[in-house]
């Protein structure tokens, strides 16, 4: 296994690069297909990782842990980045639990309960020595990710051992967009840009968090559509995209049709799964919502925008 493995994540994906030209010999394989699938969407190259280090601020009003995870910041680290810095503009410390690792979702959809279980229990205790030192929220900006720790409670809720801890640590969890609307942030520049917004099947089915990402990218000066048909699946879901690849093919042109329509400046979304599936079929940028919202709340122009024409300098 992969993908709960950032270390392993990186060498599997340059692995994957050397392998792409004979992505059309693996593709009439039916047995490697999904290998396949894994080859295309893996990425031309990986960015600089950024640090994994506490952000304490002076005059803190609480304290959140984030979760790390484990293909975003592989893929598009630039998101938890601006994730810790708007929480450190709301004027909260930033922690990571030692001993946090992955959040047992991959395994979990794989049917493999036990890993999944055993990964639940690992985060537990790593979360749960956190709040004993006080902790206002575990904040998540992979919604597949979110939700599956806002589960652990049930997952866990016939280990006599775990099942209290695990229902304080699911009570604590919330998608960062859901711990941002309730919190002040700075005034926001308007960007002047139209962005469209792809709701993430795990954070508007799963966690039912539908409003918070809008009033937030609206509240902070841009111009906010949904596609059509936005209640439905872009094809990702977890391994779906590898494991059914036809079919989350299909989704995922079906999705980006929707949402070109638009057409707007930039997609944002909620989860790395979506980005990633969505990002491998339009030329418009696809960025975490943290990323709008840290923008235009004083921090840096998402990485993704500085290949289009954007004032991206302030």
């Amino acid at each position: 296994m992969v993908l709960p493995h950032p270390g392993r994540f990186p060498l599997a994906l340059r692995l994957a690069r050397l392998a792409r030209p004979a992505l059309p010999a693996i593709g009439k394989v039916s047995a490697l297909r999904p290998v396949a699938a894994m080859l295309a969407l893996a990425p031309a190259s990986l960015p600089e990782p950024t640090p994994r280090e506490d952000q304490p601020v002076a005059a803190s009003r609480g304290r959140v842990a984030l979760l790390a995870g484990c293909a975003e910041p592989v893929l598009r680290p630039e998101f938890r980045a601006a994730a810790v810095r708007l929480i450190n503009r709301a004027g909260f410390d930033a922690i990571f639990a030692p001993g946090e690792g992955c959040c047992g979702a991959l395994v979990h959809h794989l049917g493999r309960e036990e890993e999944s279980l055993a990964a639940a229990r690992r985060n537990v205790d790593a979360w749960s020595q956190e709040m004993a030192r006080g902790l206002d929220a575990i904040l998540v900006t992979a919604s597949g990710c979110g939700t599956t720790i806002k589960d652990y409670g049930f997952m866990l809720r016939d280990d006599p051992a775990y099942a209290e801890k695990a229902a304080q640590v699911s009570a604590l969890a919330r998608d960062v967009s859901e711990f941002l609307a309730d919190v002040a942030l700075p005034a926001a520049t308007p960007r002047g840009l139209t962005v469209a917004y792809h709701p993430a099947c795990s954070l508007q089915h799963g966690q039912k968090v539908t409003e918070a990402p809008r009033r937030l990218l609206t509240d902070a000066g841009y111009t906010v559509r949904t596609p059509a048909e936005a209640h439905l699946c872009c094809g990702s879901a977890g391994t779906y995209n590898i494991l059914q690849a036809e079919i989350a093919s299909q989704l995922g042109d079906r999705k980006v049709a929707q949402i070109e329509r638009l057409a707007p400046d930039v997609i944002a979304t909620g989860n790395i799964g979506c980005a990633v599936q969505i990002a491998a079929r339009t030329g418009i940028p696809v960025v975490h919502t943290v990323e709008l919202l840290d923008w235009a709340t004083g921090g840096p122009a998402p990485p993704a925008l500085h290949s289009r024409q954007y004032e991206v300098s302030t």
